[in-house]
């Protein structure tokens, strides 16, 4: 938590490194971005533009801790394009934040925002923190610092922050809460939608925790009937149960999905065998090396309880109702669908060699690396990718800045329609661009984004 000058100047040293080092998440991301730019006959104009980011923004800020320390904390703000409409993405607080990731994240951010049609430019932000080692006065002092540090860069039509790891709907209240007490050039409503994932009572939106997990969702079950996969009775494992894995497996187990497997950072756990779902998943492309479990066809983790559990310990280790496994096992229990839902690069080529799964669901920003994604291609494993899956949180928190830019509130049922109106024309240009370049999902997501974003810049060119 607590950085020395000598640690400041290596950790300057590593953050500036061009994106081309091997292990670096932004060239992970650029990557990909080439390889769709390059099935797409992409203007190289654009790709030139999107290839770095339009701002990036480090500020390093002390904090008074409970103990009297002075802490300094490094925080991070990457603007990566706003050609489409105003920067928008999440603020992370995790003790291995770092420039490059933030900085892929932002990308990322700018091609999901693209692909749902949505109009917002991508950005992202963090601050090199482990929350659950600061009290909660530590926090929201550190929140409120960030955010004075931050000063203008960020604004409700310019630059809007989300939740996304380690950070919550009290952490945005907060963060909107200083930029209203320090920015005196709008009135104070117009300012309510600095932020979104707020609180309902401070202005969030119905069906807006749920949101990501919600998207995840609903892109499976308009995505799985074209795999010959059907959701009621699908067998699923989920890597991380915070706000995106909990509301997913919930949904799931709610459409009728098993719940065979979770692996967290306490470790992992798999159904009990007797239940039902240790053995293979409908039509699961690897055989097991051992025989199918018998058992009735109704069992499971249980979602819900799950999610009670880890809320009351903050992990999944130790849940009752649950088999305590190792992770190679759990990564190779048999499934329908094998969900990573936690932080990035999960997906390595060793695990993805010991996957017995159909579909790997990305709820998570980029879980899967690119060896891993040749090899899971190899093997016949669909992809379905994070700028798709993960896209029902900013989607919603679309509405959100639409609802306090109109001083309106919208039911559940209206956010969750047209939160699955949005997914199903996505999906739809989606499929119809995989069956036009006869190419993978992945790619033909890519190359949607891509295209919205080539269009925009054709027409409104180049200033000046």
């Amino acid at each position: 938590m607590k950085l020395s000058v000598s640690e400041l100047v290596t950790a300057d040293r590593q953050s500036l490194d061009e994106p081309e080092l091997a292990d670096s998440l932004y060239a992970m991301a650029v990557g990909t971005v080439n390889r769709a730019a390059d099935l797409c006959h992409l203007d190289e104009y654009v790709r030139a533009i999107l290839s770095q980011p339009k701002n990036s923004i480090i500020v390093n800020f002390p904090v008074a801790m409970d103990n009297g320390d002075y802490h300094v904390f490094r925080g991070y703000r990457i603007q990566h394009n706003n050609v489409l409409g105003p920067f928008k993405g999440g603020i992370r607080y995790h003790p291995d934040v770092s420039l490059d990731d933030v900085r892929a994240l932002a990308l990322w951010m700018t091609l999901k925002c693209s692909l749902a049609g949505l109009p917002f430019g991508g950005a992202k932000g963090g601050v090199k923190i482990d929350p659950r080692k600061v009290s909660q006065h530590e926090l929201r002092k550190v929140t409120r610092r960030f955010t004075s540090a931050l000063g203008t860069n960020i604004g409700p039509d310019y630059d809007i922050p989300a939740p996304d790891v380690g950070t919550n709907a009290q952490i945005m209240v907060w963060i909107m809460d200083t930029f209203m007490n320090t920015t005196s050039s709008l009135t104070r409503q117009s300012q309510l939608n600095v932020v979104t994932g707020k609180t309902l009572e401070c202005g969030g939106s119905q069906g807006r925790e749920k949101a990501t997990g919600q998207g995840v969702v609903f892109v499976l079950e308009k995505l799985l009937p074209e795999m010959g996969i059907k959701l009621d009775g699908a067998r699923f494992s989920i890597i991380g149960y915070g706000n995106v894995g909990s509301h997913t497996s919930k949904l799931l187990c709610e459409r009728g999905a098993k719940l065979v497997g979770v692996l967290d950072h306490s470790g992992a756990i798999a159904a009990e065998r007797g239940s039902g779902v240790g053995g293979r998943g409908s039509g699961s492309v690897a055989p097991s090396p051992q025989p199918p479990v018998p058992g009735p066809q109704s069992g499971g983790i249980d979602a819900h309880r799950l999610a009670d559990y880890v809320a009351r310990t903050g992990a999944v280790a130790g849940f009752p109702g649950a088999d305590a496994v190792d992770a190679d096992t759990f990564y190779r229990l048999p499934t329908d669908l094998f969900i990573p839902a936690a932080l990035e690069r999960m997906v390595n080529e060793d695990v993805a060699r010991k996957l017995k799964t159909r579909v790997v669901v990305e709820a998570a920003n980029g879980p899967t690396t690119p060896g891993a994604e040749l090899i899971l291609l190899e093997r016949g494993i669909e992809i379905l990718p994070a700028i798709l899956c993960n896209s029902g949180g900013v989607t919603v928190s679309y509405f959100e800045w639409v609802q306090n830019k109109n001083n309106e509130s919208w039911t559940l049922d209206q956010v969750d329609s047209r939160l699955r109106r949005y997914v199903n024309e996505m999906c739809d240009r989606v499929s119809r661009t995989r069956e036009k370049y006869k190419t993978d999902v992945r790619m033909a997501a890519y190359i949607v984004a891509l295209d919205r974003i080539r269009t925009v810049y054709n027409q409104r060119g180049i200033f000046p």
